[in-house]
């Protein structure tokens, strides 16, 4: 999605209808039949001025709405123009038949829309995470659009609301699968402790499903700035420096930029303790600050591996990292670029 909302990649769109067509889908989570058929006054705003998409949900026969912002207002309002520029009568459709309509009175069918996205996105070149090329149907992005959405804590309710859904069990499903995807990186991503130690979870085990329903219920009540909270919600919290020198804290590669800026702030204050000769303060932080160093230790170990696996597999990115060369497995002799050490795939 973020090649695919990048602006110069929208704008490579040939077909303009195509481009504004494509751009409600992501923004408003419409279905592709609904898009389709869009009134061309399809805009209402409420009494504070703000604007909204009205449209026919095709699939329960009702009409719906679902706020927009000023860009796709903004196209919407330039897509009436090119309308009315067409068809010097009007059209009651946004998105009129570009073939064989010279009234205007007849639709963009979806038929005639579902071909131009594979080529959009074989001109911007677009691929997934294997350097395949990527194939999208129009209703991911209503997909995205509700999934997006659940991952900001909107409330259910609001998401089955802005994505008209007669009940609450489809929505549902976007919980569920926010759920599943959190955990399974959770799950895989690597966590330490305050002596930079690794903290295993075994995804298979007994404890599997009791284990991340705690993780879960400590991300909603005991929320950190760096990290995660390993203590059971019943009990209190006994360390004056929360966290770093509490054995429950654990934390991820994710974090790693809140722990160096926290680690320069301390180095600030343990040298202005010493020079103003607070030993105490100054032996309080230094406790802190040497767990500090074994978490970014142990993060950036890992990232370090990460980043070498990456240039490795791309080793025509590499420049400057060292020297390699093809063998029939893959590339060997690369330098890490960060521990300056050989590795080899």
């Amino acid at each position: 999605m973020a090649q695919v909302e990048q602006p110069a990649n929208l704008d490579r769109w040939h077909n303009l209808d195509g481009r504004v067509l494509t751009l409600i889908l992501m923004r408003c989570g419409l279905r592709v039949g609904d898009a389709c058929n869009l009134a061309f006054d399809c805009i209402i705003r409420d009494a504070d001025g703000a604007a909204y998409l009205r449209y026919l949900n095709r699939k329960v026969k009702r009409e719906a709405l679902v706020p927009i912002d000023e860009e796709v207002e903004n196209e919407i309002t330039t897509q009436q123009q090119r309308v009315l520029d067409r068809w010097l009568s009007g059209s009651r459709w946004l998105f009129p038949a570009p073939r064989m309509n010279p009234d205007g009175t007849r639709p963009l069918t979806t038929h005639s829309y579902r071909g131009q996205p594979d080529l959009w996105l074989e001109r911007c070149d677009v691929r997934d995470e294997h350097g395949r090329a990527v194939h999208l149907t129009p209703h991911q992005w209503r997909h995205t659009f509700g999934t997006r959405l659940i991952n900001r804590d909107v409330p259910q309710e609001v998401v089955r609301v802005l994505l008209d859904h007669s009940s609450g069990e489809m929505t549902a499903h976007y919980a569920r699968l926010h759920d599943t995807t959190v955990r399974r990186h959770w799950e895989k991503a690597r966590k330490v402790n305050i002596q930079g130690e690794s903290v295993t979870v075994d995804p298979q085990g007994p404890l599997a499903e009791a284990t991340w329903a705690k993780q879960r219920l400590g991300r909603v009540t005991q929320a950190l700035p760096n990290g995660y909270c390993g203590l059971p919600v019943q009990k209190t919290c006994p360390h004056a420096n929360a966290c770093l020198t509490c054995p429950m804290f654990v934390t991820t590669l994710e974090f790693l930029p809140q722990h160096r800026e926290q680690r320069q702030q301390l180095l600030q204050i343990v040298s202005a303790a010493e020079a103003r000769g607070q030993a105490r303060v100054a032996e309080m932080n230094r406790q802190v600050l040497g767990n500090l160093e074994k978490i970014i230790t142990g993060l950036e170990d890992d990232f370090s591996v990460k980043l070498c696996v990456l240039r490795l597999a791309t080793p025509a990115a590499v420049t400057g990292a060292g020297t390699f060369r093809p063998t029939r497995r893959g590339w060997m002799g690369l330098q890490c670029p960060l521990s300056r050490e050989p590795v080899s795939r």
